[in-house]
């Protein structure tokens, strides 16, 4: 009765009142849009850990009845797993990157650097008038006044990085043991039927699969075959480059020349061309050639979409979400994609009826 008469109510309601609680709804949803967009990184992330590690994560709640207990156990494994293998290759970069600045200082690679100069007096020239055009004091100035206010930017984005990182494991623990309750009121907000909106969900869940674990699958290949390579060219470090390769093959097209070009240079400087050169023809060749073959055969199908669109969704998410865009633009066009098929499946619905 009393449910009735509210029904009856909002339908009488003047349209001034639905349009000011129209506009009020969009204007609280973009102020929530804008508290929340400090932490998307985050909460894209932890998103996209709580998909890829939904049948491990079956696996361990079925033999840990307990779900905060199970949720626990899984953050710990993902932090193991993840998060402290992560920060150990930061600090070995940090390392290596340097040794490389000490390593240039060597009188070796300083003589190879100034030979090279010499024999190229066009190059020289250049360098002597640069040279002469600095003024040293101003260029001290300069610098100091650069890095004291550059300093204060990367302690400011430290605290930022470890901020989302705990939002990020905090949204991960609560959508391992709480993921059912999420889903419903996911559900609950599209405004689509449940066989559309299972299917709109499904597609991307497939797409966030197929895209980090395909992806994750390519770069542990092009590691395997670039730390192939540095083993036999006698690169130091052979197992740090080969894993930072395979994290800057997860961008595609260009993520693992990244790592084998400089290499490829820093072999060069130090009077090794042959095996810069050979380190050069196997990474073109092999290491970010493979990507584009094996890219469509293990992503194209599940994503069911052409390898260009592929290709341009992925890039182009890069460049409009930063790294996020690798899993964010495939799930974007995804999801267009099945909104438009479902227009097309109501407009046929609505023209045959």
């Amino acid at each position: 009765m009393q449910e009735g008469r509210e029904d009856r109510q909002n339908r009488e309601a003047p349209p001034w009142r639905q349009i000011t609680l129209f506009l009020l709804t969009i204007a609280i949803l973009i102020l929530c849009a804008l508290i929340l967009q400090p932490f998307f990184t985050a909460i894209v992330g932890a998103i996209v850990l709580a998909v890829v590690t939904e049948v491990p994560y079956n696996w361990l709640s079925a033999r840990i009845r307990n779900r905060t207990l199970s949720a626990t156990v899984a953050l710990f494994l993902v932090i193991l797993a993840v998060i402290v293998p992560g920060f150990f290759l930061m600090q070995e970069l940090s390392e290596h990157a340097l040794k490389a600045i000490v390593s240039l200082r060597n009188p070796n690679a300083q003589n190879l650097i100034t030979d090279y100069i010499g024999n190229h007096p066009a190059l020289a020239n250049r360098i002597e008038a640069f040279s002469a055009s600095i003024d040293v004091n101003t260029a001290a100035r300069s610098t100091a006044t650069y890095v004291g206010g550059k300093a204060a930017v990367i302690l400011a984005n430290s605290i930022h990085f470890i901020t989302e990182l705990v939002v990020m494991l905090f949204l991960l623990f609560f959508l391992f043991r709480d993921r059912q309750v999420a889903l419903e009121g996911l559900r609950a907000l599209i405004p689509l039927r449940e066989d559309e909106t299972a299917e709109l969900l499904n597609r991307v869940d497939d797409t966030i699969y197929a895209t980090f674990l395909g992806r994750l699958a390519i770069a542990l290949v092009q590691g395997v075959l670039a730390g192939l390579a540095f083993w036999v060219l006698g690169v130091p470090g052979v197992l740090l480059w080969a894993t930072t390769l395979t994290a800057f093959a997860m961008i595609p097209a260009f993520g693992a020349f990244l790592v084998w070009g400089p290499i490829a240079t820093y072999l060069g400087l130090n009077g090794h061309w042959g095996k810069a050169a050979l380190l050069v023809i196997w990474g073109g060749l092999i290491v970010s050639t493979i990507d584009n073959i094996l890219y469509p055969i293990l992503i194209g199908g599940h994503l069911r979409s052409h390898t260009a669109i592929i290709l341009i969704t992925i890039l182009g998410g890069i460049a409009v979400f930063g790294p996020l865009g690798i899993i964010l633009g495939p799930v974007i066009f995804s999801i267009a994609a099945s909104l438009l098929n479902i227009w097309h499946a109501r407009t046929n619905q609505t023209l045959s009826a």
